[in-house]
């Protein structure tokens, strides 16, 4: 009979869309940040039944991404300081809508030892934005490359992919800067980064659903929480993670 019930369990159709919840985990100033959204793309109407926007590759592609809109403007500017190392500057911070005595908190020079390339500074700005589910489920953040910038940016937005199940960090913006001779400007309200996540079935999509902050998911995120203050190779915590992990971590919010 148990073989049975387990053989009913595997054979049971699974739901067509996996559910990912998103978190603003912030204590303050949360109404700056946008909720994630499925991208569409705004184009006019197509002439033909053969043009691109009509493409069933490329319409089930963008079906699967997700974008995320820049919550403050930010203008930064590369400078030196008495000992030749890099500094970062705020040249308009009189003429933005946004305080740098604020959004600098945000904002995190990394130590020359972490950069790729010893001449290619490298910064991050946190984010609020968690994200959490109970399937399995890999998240994949990405730059804007929908988005036509001008002027572009001077450098690379850095990507980096990870298991949403057990590890639902915050996520942070990291940009590696080439062009020290350009200005950084980010502007509210464009895109700053898009989202892909990745599930076990490729052909299930994505369904992002706000969700709370359950005590359960807070002292879990507690775990992970600043690890990279304390160890490098932090996948090497995935295991850990995974056996202190509640069975349930996605709650959808009630509003």
């Amino acid at each position: 009979m148990a073989g049975l019930l387990d053989w009913a369990k595997r054979a049971a159709p699974r739901r067509r869309m996996v559910e990912v919840g998103w978190i603003i985990d912030i204590d303050s100033a949360g109404f700056i940040y946008d909720a994630p959204h499925p991208y569409q793309r705004q184009a006019p109407a197509q002439a033909s039944n053969k043009a691109v926007g009509y493409c069933p590759a490329i319409l089930d592609y963008e079906a699967r991404l997700f974008e995320v809109l820049c919550p403050f403007d930010l203008h930064l500017r590369l400078g030196k300081n008495e000992q030749g190392a890099f500094k970062l500057n705020y040249p308009d911070q009189f003429n933005s809508a946004s305080n740098p005595k604020f959004t600098s908190k945000l904002v995190e020079p990394t130590h020359p030892n972490e950069w790729r390339d010893p001449a290619i500074p490298v910064l991050q700005i946190r984010t609020p934005y968690r994200f959490v589910t109970d399937e399995t489920v890999f998240i994949n953040m990405m730059p804007a490359f929908h988005h036509f910038r001008q002027p572009p940016l001077p450098g690379l937005v850095i990507g980096g992919r990870f298991p949403l199940r057990d590890w639902p960090r915050a996520l942070n913006w990291a940009f590696e800067w080439h062009d020290k001779t350009q200005d950084l400007v980010l502007k509210r309200g464009e895109p700053w980064f898009t989202l892909r996540f990745e599930t076990e079935d490729p052909s299930r999509q994505v369904r992002l659903v706000e969700a709370e902050m359950t005590p359960e998911l807070r002292r879990f995120a507690r775990g992970m929480d600043g690890v990279t203050s304390f160890v490098d190779q932090t996948f090497s915590l995935f295991g850990v993670a995974r056996s202190r992990r509640p069975k349930r971590l996605l709650v959808k919010a009630k509003r």
